[in-house]
């Protein structure tokens, strides 16, 4: 029942970019047709779950060797890592989404949202099992995100939008009416 507990509070009420203002940069950069939006979000959870695995490894040795202040480096070179990874594999059989997610497939390197939750389950001393589902669990709140506020973007495009309001300012508006929506979970309780 805490897994359950945990997973619903990582997806919905402590949702990575709505709560936490974690991985805004992709949330905004990529929301603006749901397929690099899908890609997008399920490559973050790809790198988010397996560096939560290694970080997770890695992180007992840091503290078998009294090193511990070389986490968040060691940290970011496997992020940085996974997400090479990431890129090779996408180039290779999905050309489309690479050219779609562009410069931001590499910048999930510097996403925010990535190293936050690595560390998160470090500092909240989740067990192996904890940090995983928080892991998954993260990034899919991650992916229902970015897909929903693709999904809007693209009725925005379609709808007669004051000029004064067309592109960015909309987009914003449009994000923090989601991220008040996503409040409405925070008193969720099971």
């Amino acid at each position: 029942m805490e897994l359950v507990s945990l997973f619903i509070a990582s997806f919905l009420v402590n949702n990575i970019i709505f709560s936490q203002f974690l991985g805004v940069c992709p949330f905004l950069g990529v929301s603006k047709k749901i397929e690099t939006a899908a890609g997008m979000g399920i490559a973050v959870i790809f790198v988010i779950t397996l560096s939560a695995v290694i970080t997770f490894l890695v992180q007992i040795l840091l503290d078998y060797f009294e090193i511990g202040y070389l986490q968040t480096i060691a940290f970011i070179l496997i992020i940085a890592a996974l997400v090479q990874f990431v890129e090779m594999f996408l180039k290779k059989s999905s050309p489309g989404l690479y050219q779609a997610l562009g410069v931001y497939l590499p910048l999930i390197t510097t996403n925010c949202a990535v190293l936050g939750v690595v560390i998160l389950n470090i500092t909240k001393e989740y067990d192996f099992i904890e940090a995983i589902v928080n892991s998954v669990a993260t990034s899919g709140g991650f992916l229902l995100a970015i897909v929903l506020f693709a999904g809007v973007r693209e009725k925005i495009d379609s709808a007669d939008v004051p000029e004064a309001l067309k592109g960015s300012p909309i987009a914003l508006v449009a994000a923090g009416l989601m991220s008040i929506a996503f409040l409405g979970f925070s008193g969720l309780q099971i």
